[in-house]
């Protein structure tokens, strides 16, 4: 069946250019013949110059046609026809009138045929084969009489936008059928693309809407920020209009913006679109043909991390990985994806010192992503012993492993709630940033710990909790009115986390620029209104109060922390004075032998020895388990 499509395709193509060969070549006595007309004033041409012109119309025709093949004017589609095609036309006719010119001269002499029918001939004919395959594409861009379709306003009048406008007005059967156009530059307005006019700005939309009966609204503007991507939902729902968008700029490649790349608006369009810039260079050096582990690799940040060291070459990846499905469904990715990397997939835990040494020994990995983590806040609330082991003791045992075998880099990635903490998770990790803070001042190995907020859609994460709810019906649940988290994207974090381990000199805490943060309250009401329901009328959002160790909003820096630029605008390094190396130590095994007496009590008092709350912070509030 499919050998029968192909050579039915190929005899389609093979008539097609045999019926545009057959129409180029007509058009040159057509040509030939009218020069003549002009050059007489559009009278009589002379029975002379009549013969002269037919004796010699065959050597025009075979010289002509010659050139046309030398300049493949059928490797061009009518359908697509642009300059590139017009200028092989061009060269063409340019060539063929030379050929033409000594063909005559020699078989004439030029006697009856006046100078001027040659330059005459060669822009009749240009004007001819340029002008039909013009005239053919703009006929079918425009689709003459269409009525048909979802009547769509197009949002951004660059390049995306004239690119999409361009891919709609192409197909024959319209699923869309473009109005209009809107930009929020002034200057714009009143303008044309492919002969669709920008209406007006961003505020317009709900009157240009309404005056010209638009079904659906297209954002077509990939960079668009997350501050102006809200502003236009916003104004899109006022105009009680369905909206879409293209995808991320990232996600897009130049030249492709197509129908078929039109996608619903997504939480993560509204809270972490801006684009990212990175030196691609400096993180290629830093990771192509080096060996790297990923603790936790199977994890939300883990996997995300796998993909993208995946994709500069490294000598080796190993992904450590303590739970067994988690790790079989990433091996099973990266093989399937990156056949080309030699994958190293190991069932383990990161407070097992003899299997975390036996990996490093063996590999001697030159970079080190410990991103194997308990994050949860209520749960570990809970399960204080099991939060120190976890993200502290295996924080250490990864650490020591790393100085002991030479591991060049070890990254460290930490929270938002390790500043100031008020919970299990936030002390944790700061205990984890001081830790490698001190091993960065002993050891050879650069240890760094990269810090940031809430990733969207992550294990765990109030994403997914509240598509689970949309889908039951409701309701949301809000801890408070006024809490605020910051969010970013998985990509977004685990690209700057790479670059973060790329920048040059010392160790030390690095932050990612998390943007604004985010009322916890609006982003339910968005996920609600994106799923075509309306908050509080479909579905309910209760606020249920504030959980054990929640905070209403997080921070990123110490007010203590002096904030430097680094290399990369969305990454920071915090500056303060490092802690006492040989205390961390000593706190460090305290807590240990704490956990091998199974004394949570005694567990919180150490820790808080170590990572005391803040001045303002109400005591630890622990969740005693029955």
């Amino acid at each position: 069946m499919n050998d029968k499509k192909g050579k039915k395709s190929s005899m389609l193509q093979s008539y097609g250019r045999v019926t545009i060969f057959l129409h180029d070549v007509l058009m040159i006595p057509v040509a030939w013949y009218l020069a003549y007309w002009l050059r007489f004033n559009l009278g009589t041409i002379p029975e002379e110059f009549l013969r002269t012109a037919t004796l010699v119309l065959p050597v025009v025709i075979v010289c002509q046609a010659f050139s046309y093949v030398i300049f493949g004017l059928y490797r061009g589609i009518w359908r697509f026809a642009s300059l590139p095609d017009l200028v092989r036309i061009g060269k063409s006719i340019f060539l063929g009138v030379l050929i033409i010119t000594l063909a005559v001269f020699l078989v004439t002499r030029m006697e009856a045929v006046p100078r001027t029918v040659i330059p005459l001939y060669a822009i009749l004919l240009f004007a001819f084969l340029g002008g039909d395959r013009i005239i053919y594409r703009y006929l079918k861009d425009h689709r003459v009489g269409i009525s048909s379709g979802k009547r769509v306003l197009v949002i951004g009048a660059g390049d995306a936008g004239g690119r999409l406008l361009r891919d709609m007005l192409r197909h024959s059967r319209a699923q869309y059928l473009p109005v209009g156009l809107i930009d929020d530059d002034p200057d714009k307005t009143g303008r044309e693309i492919h002969g669709i006019r920008v209406l007006g700005v961003f505020d317009e939309i709900p009157e240009v809407v309404n005056k010209h009966a638009v079904d659906l609204v297209i954002i077509a503007i990939p960079s668009l920020s997350s501050e102006r991507m809200q502003r236009l939902v916003a104004i899109c729902e006022s105009a009680n209009t369905a909206f879409k968008t293209l995808p991320r700029l990232e996600d897009l490649i130049s030249g492709q913006v197509t129908v078929n790349a039109i996608q619903e608006v997504s939480i993560e369009d509204l809270l972490g679109r801006e684009k990212i810039e990175l030196d691609r260079d400096m993180m290629q050096a830093g990771l192509s043909g080096k060996v790297i582990m990923v603790t936790g690799g199977g994890g939300s940040i883990g996997t995300e991390l796998c993909r993208q060291v995946a994709n500069f070459a490294p000598s080796a990846l190993i992904v450590f990985e303590r739970s067994e499905f988690n790790l079989y469904r990433i091996q099973q990715e990266l093989e399937t994806k990156y056949p080309q990397v030699r994958l190293v997939t190991v069932l383990g835990d990161v407070c097992d010192q003899r299997a975390v040494e036996n990996i490093t020994g063996n590999y001697r990995p030159d970079l080190i992503f410990h991103a194997a983590s308990y994050k949860h806040v209520s749960l570990l609330q809970a399960h204080p012993g099991e939060a120190v082991k976890n993200n502290i003791i295996g924080t250490r045992v990864v650490a020591e492993a790393a100085s002991k075998f030479h591991c060049d880099k070890f990254v460290f990635i930490s929270t938002d709630k390790a500043v100031n903490p008020t919970n299990m998770l936030g002390m944790t990790k700061r205990a984890g940033e001081i830790y490698c803070e001190g091993m960065n001042a002993v050891s050879a190995t650069r240890f760094i710990t990269v810090r940031f907020g809430n990733v969207l859609g992550s294990d765990g994460s109030v994403v997914p909790l509240f598509r689970e709810q949309i889908r039951a019906g409701g309701p949301l649940t809000v801890t408070h009115p006024d809490i605020t988290r910051y969010f970013m994207t998985a990509r977004e974090a685990c690209q700057l986390i790479l670059q973060a381990s790329v920048v040059e000199g010392e160790g030390g805490i690095f932050v990612l620029d998390m943007g604004s943060p985010v009322r916890i309250g609006y982003l339910a009401e968005q996920m609600i209104r994106l799923s075509g329901k309306e908050p509080g009328k479909d579905i309910e959002i209760q606020y249920v109060g504030l959980r054990p160790g929640e905070k209403l909003y997080e921070e990123l820096f110490y007010d203590s922390e002096g904030k430097e630029e680094t290399g990369n605008k969305k990454v920071f390094r915090a500056k303060h004075a490092p802690a006492d190396w040989n205390r961390v130590k000593q706190v460090v095994a305290r807590l240990e032998r704490a956990l091998a007496d199974a004394d949570d009590d005694e567990i919180i008092r150490i820790l808080a020895d170590l990572v005391p709350l803040g001045a303002d912070e109400q005591p630890l509030d622990i969740v005693k388990v029955a």
